[in-house]
Formats: structure tokens, sequence, C-alpha cells
């Protein structure tokens, strides 16, 4: 063990710019790392308990690491502390102290950077230990085994890995990914819609399970790599038929996200947002008639393209706009919805 038995580990939040749903079922996704984020604090003990105290929260919480019971604002951290205790980074129980600028419900990946945080914290107690991508893992092992949401492993690649002004090209099947330059010319938005929502609130399961029955049907785990027209062929449900034309053509609005990049054309970077948000609408069925009327303003007032992010039903929208337009398109959309906030932006290096 390192001299110092206090330690502190950082995680960002993150946007995904484009790529929703697909990271369960075998597809691309494009997060960006954000500069809101937490910190968090961590200090060995020599009993059971985890005690957690957050600038969130006006009182800390104390919990045992023998505790399964969830649906507490610290299950994330119990979980993190089991799961380091499970990779040999920590015996027993630890108190931690967290602060985070990232609004919680927000789609931004607070309970991802909260779980990786506190796992990377853990590891610095340690000469080596897990890497990154290792982390990753064990962090969505956290949120899929012990508090029980069903999530894939994007927001925890990203919230590990993802560098500022940069995003992630990540092949969610196979745990590869390069780094993606963003245009100097534009910013990416983040925009609050004023609507929160969690992902242990059964829509992101039912959305989960919809998949899972589309997935039965064509013998496959990855949704993302199948044919269009074999879906719209196939005798299906409606229901599960529809969530699995959204992650095929979802994986390939990613990929033509990436080439539009590469290649600096941001009017076919942003038509792919745009296409991206109507299959989330139409297709996912994940938006809701708030957030509609928000990206529609954006695109009205001169954003060249935008979405819903997140995993849907609230949460913040993200919007690719011209850097000398930023100021004034900001200031009349805010202007004309009253519940939503700025949260940040991404800009290329």
């Amino acid at each position: 063990m390192i001299d110092s038995q206090t330690v502190t580990a950082r995680a960002p939040g993150r946007v995904n710019i484009i790529g929703e749903h697909t990271d369960y079922n075998g597809g691309m996704v494009l997060p960006a790392a954000l500069a809101v984020g937490l910190q968090v604090t961590l200090s060995p003990r020599d009993d059971s308990s985890v005690a957690v105290s957050s600038n969130n929260y006006g009182a800390p919480a104390i919990r045992d690491l023998a505790d399964d019971a969830v649906g507490e604002w610290a299950d994330p951290v119990v979980g993190a502390v089991r799961e380091a205790n499970a990779l040999g980074l920590i015996e027993g129980g630890a108190t931690l102290d967290v602060l985070s600028t990232i609004p919680e419900g927000s789609g931004l990946s607070s309970s991802a950077a909260l779980i990786v945080a506190v796992l990377k914290a853990a590891r610095a107690l340690n000469a080596g230990g897990p890497s990154d991508v290792d982390l990753a893992v064990a962090a969505r092992h956290v949120e899929n085994q012990y508090m029980g949401v069903p999530c894939g492993i994007m927001d925890q690649m990203a919230v590990a890995l993802a560098s500022p002004g940069t995003a992630m090209a990540l092949d969610t099947k196979r745990l590869e990914y390069g780094l993606i330059t963003l245009p100097k010319t534009h910013d990416m938005v983040v925009v609050h819609s004023g609507l929160t929502r969690k992902l242990s609130d059964g829509r992101y399961a039912a959305r989960k399970e919809e998949c899972d029955a589309a997935k039965r049907y064509f013998g496959t785990e990855d949704l993302c790599l199948l044919d269009v027209g074999t879906v719209e062929a196939a005798h299906l449900d409606d229901t599960p038929k529809k969530r699995a034309l959204h992650c095929v053509t979802e994986n390939a609005r990613v990929h033509a996200a990436i080439a539009a990049l590469d290649g600096r054309n941001i009017a076919a970077f942003g038509e792919t947002m745009n296409e991206s948000h109507a299959s989330m609408r139409d297709l996912f069925e994940m938006s809701l008639p708030e957030i509609d009327a928000l990206v529609e303003s954006a695109v009205k007032l001169g954003a060249i393209g935008a979405r819903l992010t997140g995993g849907g039903f609230g949460g913040c929208n993200v919007a690719c706009v011209a850097k000398e337009e930023r100021a004034a398109w900001l200031d009349a959309l805010l202007a004309s919805h009253g519940q939503a906030r700025f949260i940040d932006q991404v800009s290329g290096g």
C-alpha cells in the first residue's frame, strides 16, 4: 500500500454525442467527456461500514458492506466499495467524501462517474492494479448486479478513459476505441430539459427487455449488426421490431457521424444528430414532448444538429452550434424554454 491512507480520484461526466441504446446491443457509440465531474476522497476503515458524505445531500449515509438493499443515494458508493473488495483493492469499509458538479437525473452519467471515481481511488491505495478498461468493466458490474440497472458499457468507458476535446468512438462489442478530434469551429452544447429521470425507474429496463425480445427472435446478442432489410421483413411484434430498427439505424448513424467528423463535414454530422433524435422519438419512444420541443427550437435557432442524449425520458439535449453563434443561440433557446438550463459544452482542440 502507499504511505497515505487518504486518496483522491476524479471522473468526468459525459455527454453521448450519438449512439443511444446501442451499447448493450453490440453497437458503436460516440461519447465525450465534460468539464463537470466529481471528486471522491477515500479513507479505508478497519470495519465493514461505508460512510459517505456528499455536497448534494445534507446528511451523510452510513451503510454496511453486507447491506443488499438498494434505492438510496449512496448505492453506487456501497456497490463500488464492495467491488473494490472483490478486486482486492481494499479490505473492509471506507469513509468517503463526494464533491460533484454533475446534475443528477441529467443523463450525464453521474452514477457511472461516481462508481469509477471510487474504484480509481481504491486503486490508488495500491501500487499498480487494474487498467482503466478493467475498472470500467467492474463499474458496469456494480450497476448491473448490485444496483439492478441493465446498462451497457458506454458510460463507464467514457468516464474512465475519455479526454477533453475529443469524442470516444467506442465499439462496445470489442471494447476497442479511438479518439476523434472534435471540430474547432463548433461546440457541443449540453442543455438540461428541466425534466429529471432515473435509470432505475423502470422505463429504461422496459426498453432493454424489448430489445431482448428482438434478440431472441433473431438469435443474436448484437441487434446493431443486423441488416435493416432483415429487420423490416421480420414477422416480429411491432414494439420489439421498432426497437431493433432503432438499434440498426442508430449504429449506422454513429459510423456516419464518425466519417463526417473525420471529413470535417459538419452539415452531414448535424444531420446524423437530427435523424438520431427522430429515431429515439419514433422508434425507441424514449423522448418526451418537452424534449422534442427543445430539440426543435435548438435547430430552428441555428444548431447544425440536436438530439436527446442519455437513457431517455428526461435529462439533457446536446446540440452542435457554431462557436461564434453559441452565446446568442443559447440566450434565445433558454428564453423560450423556461425550465431549460445550460450545463456544459465540449469544444474541439
